[in-house]
């Protein structure tokens, strides 16, 4: 896609969303989260250490799909991977490189939509999205781009909220009552925001992966570690609703 014009419908709503979060908390919260030394996994910040999805990232070209403000590539750049960050949203990624040059944490960042990304074929041993495009982006195109972006055997890595959680969420947050059918999650559009999400039932979304390339090596299930705390930002899911039930999933698959 050559131009904003041409982007899917649901991209202005999203960025629009998105604009007004980075004023309101991840533009506020950025700089925390690019001094974290550590990488950690969604809402209640589970180690990678205890996780082992990434492995060793030293020395991999990766490129993070929906990186908002980058903070997920400054912790791979950390780390000795070659990251690039893609987003659609221009106040995201100038909250990026604010950061990489008060910081002196240089890498590319595009922007762009992960369902066509302006870059090469075969370019990246890891594509990424720590939420990002793994749920504001429609699957049937990000995914397809994905693959197209990986090497053989490269990896795809994308944490989503947990199919229970979106089956259970309304506007206040996750219920303990089923509050959709398992068909309405293919797209939802959210009545106070207008943001429009993706949450493929997970058949689908696995038949999809074997249809562009990919084979799925691990499906984590990330529940609420003792002792975690309600998130300040992320508040729609309780720690106790989250050790009952999975709040968010971890996928990995693999470039055949």
């Amino acid at each position: 896609m050559s131009s904003s014009d041409e982007y899917p419908e649901y991209v202005a709503q999203n960025v629009a969303v998105w604009t007004k979060a980075n004023a309101e908390h991840t533009g506020p919260n950025a700089r925390g989260a690019w001094a974290q030394d550590e990488i950690t996994w969604g809402v209640f910040e589970i180690p990678e250490r205890d996780l082992d999805v990434l492995g060793d990232v030293d020395g991999l070209d990766v490129v993070e799909l929906g990186c908002g403000t980058a903070y997920f590539s400054a912790w791979l750049a950390k780390r000795g991977a070659r990251p690039v960050g893609v987003d659609p949203t221009p106040a995201q990624l100038a909250t990026a490189r604010e950061l990489q040059r008060e910081l002196g944490l240089e890498f590319p960042l595009v922007e762009g939509v992960a369902e066509s990304v302006p870059l090469p074929d075969a370019s990246f041993d890891l594509a990424l999205s720590e939420y990002g495009a793994s749920i504001w982006a429609d699957p049937n195109r990000w995914i397809p781009e994905a693959s197209r972006l990986l090497r053989p055997h490269g990896r795809l890595v994308f944490l989503r909220n947990g199919t229970i959680s979106m089956l259970c969420m309304d506007l206040d947050g996750v219920t303990e009552q089923l509050q959709r059918s398992y068909p309405e999650l293919r797209r939802i559009e959210w009545p106070d925001t207008k943001e429009v999400e993706f949450h493929t039932p997970a058949g689908e979304l696995i038949d999809l992966l074997r249809a562009n390339g990919l084979e799925l090596e691990r499906l984590v299930e990330l529940y609420a570690p003792e002792g975690a705390k309600t998130h300040e930002s992320y508040s729609y899911v309780t720690p106790e609703w989250a050790r009952k039930w999975p709040a968010e999933e971890l996928w990995v698959a693999r470039r055949r």
